[in-house]
C-alpha cells in the first residue's frame, strides 16, 4: 500500500512544498478578515507580516528591491492562505481563486508591479494548480498601511 501523498490537494501541496503557514494574527482596524457570501470567500488586504512580527517597509523601487517586493508578495499570500484554512478549515475547500487586486507601495515613475505580484500569483498556481490561477489587477500606491511594500486581497470561490 502506498504511503505517497494525493498531489491533487493544496493541503498535500503544502506539505510537498514545504510549506507551513503563518499563525493568524487579528484585524488592527474595524473591519473582519473574510465574509463568506453565496459561495464566494472575499479577504481583506493582507500584507507582509512575518510570523515574528516583523515586515519589510519602504517604496519599491527606491528602498526596498523588486526581488524584495516579490518575496513581500510570497509571504502577503501566506498570511491570505491562513486565513481561508481559518475561515473554511482546509485550503482543499478552495474551488477556485477568482480575483485578486493587489497594490504595491512604489515609487511614482516605478512600471513594474505585474513582476512583484507575480511572487504571489506563482503561490496560488504552486498550491492550488490551475484553479490558482486568477483574473488580477497590479497597481501603485503613493503609501500602504504601516509603510508595507504590498497589500493584497483577493475573492475565493468555495466548493458546494
Amino acid at each position: 500500500m502506498s504511503t505517497k501523498l494525493n498531489a491533487n490537494t493544496a493541503e498535500n501541496r503544502l506539505i510537498e512544498l514545504g510549506i507551513e503557514l503563518p499563525q493568524l494574527q487579528g484585524p488592527v482596524a474595524c473591519y473582519v478578515e473574510a465574509v463568506l457570501d453565496n459561495g464566494l470567500l472575499y479577504l481583506s488586504g493582507k500584507g507582509p507580516l512575518k510570523p515574528d512580527g516583523t515586515r519589510r517597509t519602504g517604496k519599491v523601487d527606491s528602498e526596498v528591491s523588486i526581488q524584495q517586493a516579490q518575496e513581500d508578495a510570497y509571504q502577503a499570500g501566506l498570511n491570505l492562505l491562513s486565513v481561508i484554512r481559518r475561515e473554511l478549515g482546509s485550503l482543499d475547500r478552495v474551488e477556485r481563486i477568482v480575483k485578486v487586486l493587489a497594490l504595491v507601495n512604489a515609487d511614482p515613475e516605478f512600471m513594474h508591479h505585474p513582476r512583484v505580484i507575480d511572487g504571489f500569483s506563482q503561490l496560488m498556481v504552486d498550491v492550488f494548480g490551475e484553479s490558482g490561477r486568477h483574473a488580477r489587477s497590479a497597481m501603485g500606491a503613493g503609501s500602504l498601511p504601516n509603510n508595507m511594500s504590498v497589500e493584497i486581497e483577493m475573492i475565493v470561490r468555495v466548493k458546494p
